[in-house]
Formats: C-alpha cells, sequence, structure tokens
C-alpha cells in the first residue's frame, strides 16, 4: 500500500547509543534522554518523520537488553513435548508467560515492539568488544523474524573495533552494515542508511528513496539559508557607518558603539544558525580570551582574537582604544570631490550639498565617519564560516559544547574582498543597524550574490 506506514524499531545492548541515533535522524536534541549510565531508557517512545505533510516512517527507541543470555536459555525451554515453533511463534508465546511482566520486562517491551514492526536497527557501540551476549542478542531478535540492519555507532572514536563488528555481523548472515556515529555522522549516512533499508524493505523502497531526496534536498536548502544569514551579517557589517566629532573622547565612544552593535548583530546570526540546525544557544561554546583582566566571550574586536584566526592585524586594532574601526573609509566610494563640495558650500549652495547625504555635509562640517575594518570583516567571515561547518558535520546527539578552531581558509584570511562588501562599504542604507535602513532589490540581489559566492567556496577543513 503506497499509504502505509514504515515502522523501524531501534534495539540493542544497553548504552550503545540508540537514542543518540535518534535524535540525530530526527534533528531533535530533546527527544529522550541521553546520559553515560547504563538504561537510560526504560520503556519505548517514538517520533515520526513526515513527507509532504503526510508521516512515512516512524521510528521508536526500545529498552536496552541486558540479560539475553538467560533469556535465550529460557525460550528453548518453551516448546512443548513434540513441537517445535517457529520464531514469532516461540517470541508470543514467551510474550504471554510470567517472566515478560516480571524478571524479562524489559526484553519483552523490545521483542513486543519488534513483532509490531516492519524492521530494525541493531545499534551497536563500535568501541566493544564482540561478546557472546551480543550473539545471544542477535539470535533473540532474529526470532522475531523481522530484517535487521546493524548500524555501527562511535566509529569516530580512536579504539573502535569496526572491523570486528563487520566479520561477526557477517558470520551471522547479516551483510547489510552502516556506519553512522551519532555525534559526528557522515553527510551522506542518511542517504546510505535509508538506501540499505530500501534493500531490506523493497516493497517501501520507493518511499524510503522519497524521504532519503527530501532530506537531502533539505539540507541543501539549509546550507543555502545558513549562507544567506552570512552573508546578510556581512553586509550589515560592511555598511555601518557612525558619525563622530572629530575628538578622540568621541571617535573613542563612537567606536566604542560600533564594536558593541557588531558585537549584538554576531550573536544574532549565531542564535539563528542555531536555530535553523535546530541545536540550543547551549550547544555552542564561547572561547574565553582575556580583556583588560576580565573575560570575553571570543570578543570579535580583541586583537587575539584577529591574530588566532591568521587575520593580519592592523595598527589601528593593536592600539586597542580603536581596535577593528576604522576613519573615514567611506570617502573613498565618493564620485565627487572634496573641494569641489567645499566650493559649492561657499557659493551658497549648500542645500544642493544636503541632497547629497548627510554623510558628506556631516564630513565637511568636521564630522568623521567610523566603520568596520576590513580585518574584522574577514574574522566574521571566517568565524561564521567555520561554525556553518561544524553545524553540517555535528549530530543532534552531540553533549559537548561547540568549539572553533583555526581553519584552513586562506580564502578569507588573505584573499581580496568580494566586490558584494565593497559595495556596501558605500551604501551605509544597506545596513540594517544604521538610522536609515532600506531593504532595497539591490540590496537583496547582492545578499544573493554573496550568498552563492560563500556557498561555493571551499569550506574549511572539518
Amino acid at each position: 500500500m503506497p499509504d502505509e506506514l514504515i515502522k523501524i524499531a531501534l534495539v540493542g545492548h544497553t548504552n550503545t547509543g540508540k537514542t543518540s541515533l535518534l535524535r540525530t535522524l530526527t534533528r531533535d536534541t530533546g527527544f529522550g534522554e541521553v546520559a553515560d549510565s547504563p538504561g537510560t531508557t526504560r520503556h519505548v517512545e517514538g517520533a515520526r518523520l513526515r513527507l509532504e505533510g503526510r508521516a512515512v516512517l516512524e521510528w521508536f527507541d526500545t529498552p536496552g537488553m541486558e540479560d539475553s543470555i538467560s533469556l535465550l536459555e529460557y525460550l528453548e525451554r518453551l516448546d512443548r513435548p513434540g513441537e517445535r515453533l517457529d520464531g514469532p511463534a516461540r517470541i508470543r508465546r514467551f510474550l504471554d508467560t510470567p517472566e515478560a511482566h516480571g524478571r524479562y520486562e524489559q526484553e519483552a517491551r523490545v521483542l513486543a515492539k519488534m513483532l509490531d514492526c516492519d524492521a530494525a536497527l541493531y545499534v551497536i557501540d563500535a568501541r566493544d568488544p564482540v561478546l557472546g551476549k551480543h550473539r545471544d542478542e542477535l539470535a533473540i531478535l532474529a526470532a522475531c523474524g523481522r530484517p535487521l540492519l546493524p548500524v555501527l555507532n562511535f566509529v569516530n572514536a580512536p579504539a573502535h573495533r569496526a572491523d570486528e563488528w563487520r566479520d561477526a555481523m557477517a558470520r551471522l548472515g547479516l551483510h547489510a552494515v552502516v556506519e553512522f556515529d551519532t555525534v559526528a555522522p557522515p553527510l551522506d549516512g542518511e542517504q546510505q542508511l535509508y538506501a540499505k533499508l530500501g534493500v531490506l524493505l523493497d516493497r517501501h523502497a520507493a518511499a524510503l528513496a522519497r524521504l532519503s531526496d527530501s532530506l537531502a534536498a533539505q539540507r541543501r536548502a539549509r546550507r543555502g539559508s545558513a549562507y544567506e544569514m552570512l552573508a546578510d551579517l556581512l553586509i550589515d557589517a560592511a555598511a555601518l557607518h557612525l558619525s563622530s566629532a572629530s575628538d578622540e573622547a568621541a571617535l573613542v565612544a563612537a567606536s566604542n558603539q560600533l564594536r558593541e552593535q557588531v558585537r549584538r548583530r554576531e550573536q544574532t546570526c549565531v542564535d539563528a544558525l542555531l536555530a535553523l540546525y535546530n541545536f540550543r544557544r547551549s550547544d555552542f561554546a564561547d572561547d574565553a580570551l582575556p580583556l583588560q583582566g576580565e573575560r570575553w566571550g571570543m570578543d570579535l574586536f580583541h586583537p587575539q582574537a584577529l591574530k588566532d584566526m591568521g587575520v593580519q592585524v592592523g595598527m589601528g586594532a593593536a592600539a586597542g582604544a580603536m581596535a577593528g574601526a576604522a576613519v573615514d573609509l567611506f570617502s573613498a566610494g565618493l564620485s565627487l570631490g572634496t573641494g569641489m563640495l567645499i566650493g559649492a558650500a561657499a557659493g551658497g549652495l549648500w542645500q544642493g550639498v544636503e541632497k547629497l547625504g548627510k554623510r558628506v555635509a556631516g564630513k565637511l562640517r568636521g564630522w568623521r565617519e567610523i566603520s568596520v575594518d576590513d580585518a574584522v570583516l574577514r574574522l566574521l567571515a571566517l568565524r561564521q564560516r567555520q561554525l556553518i561547518e561544524a553545524l553540517e558535520r555535528r549530530g543532534h546527539a552531540a553533549r559537548e559544547p561547540l568549539k572553533l578552531d583555526r581553519p584552513d581558509d586562506e580564502a578569507w584570511r588573505k584573499g581580496p574582498l568580494p566586490e558584494a562588501l565593497k559595495e556596501a562599504r558605500s551604501r551605509p542604507e544597506w545596513s540594517a543597524l544604521g538610522e536609515h535602513y532600506e531593504d532595497s532589490d539591490r540590496r537583496k540581489r547582492v545578499v544573493a550574490e554573496l550568498a552563492k559566492t560563500l556557498a561555493e567556496a571551499p569550506l574549511p577543513a572539518a
């Protein structure tokens, strides 16, 4: 039936990462409970995946099996004299026994759900040695008569035993095996998993393929949206200009205001990226940098933050007081010379000068403009590009906070800035941080072009 709901159980020994796998497959950091203590999941929990508004697949997280050796011996004694039950019939008889509601209650929940499902993923902690209890578990699960797909978890751990497990599975006739680390899953991990499930469940193969294609399309759309968010951040920062009187105190105050606005804007982008990938703010750890005796969370304008990313620090940034700010950068974008404007003002044509914009008028009256230094734009791009890459590769079962290291990204570290940012320098109305923000069609096109450039460029190394 094309509308039939596919039911898949996640089964296996205690504490192998079944709940963690479901968190990653459903992109839900809040599903179930994940802990290092054994037996965290004590009952069956479910989650559904939808395609075109309709539920097509239902996952079931089951408790871990703990006493498979004695349970297998008990099952073998359930046959009455002169009869030999097949696997599913023997499991159903077991579920009717008092032991299924007592000593083996946890295993009974697993087996009851197995009989109710179309297939199961047998989740394995690839760091564990292959033991007799695992073989007995597989013998019991196989008795349910449902296809089993072994999933090797934690294969990124340095001491994993994936090859031993593959050999053990082959000896038991389970030749289709998937490696899927729930903390850092491969980019094509879902596609591999659904493709092998489609082989085991051939009558559902078309639906599983459509679901896999839909998830891949969602991933591409997320990545595109992430880079649009980054492009919007960079345009906001590049276009931001603050006017200031020419005295040192006013320039320092304006510089502080600019830095605080850009810091908040970057945090807004970080929060939006975490939400886009369905993570929480607690999943991102700020690096702490010392600044005048205080602790600043990876401060965007601290010279050490620039140095740590390999961005060349200019004289202004090194001085500290004006770190990350540039004075009067806007003048390079003007097509009319200052001398011509002064002459116009002297001739009584000041009203015409005002039409050229408050920026020029302010310049002639002795005001200065503060804008974000190129080095800070580079740092913004490097940090957010690396964050996007980290989120792309992070499983929703990961419990360690994200930490950003120095990326291998020489293009943004030393190469010329994109033309889009150079144009934004001369268009202060493009910054949503300014007083006269205009989300014009031209700005939208520039953001889209910059996002495409960012997305197509090689990503920082993982």
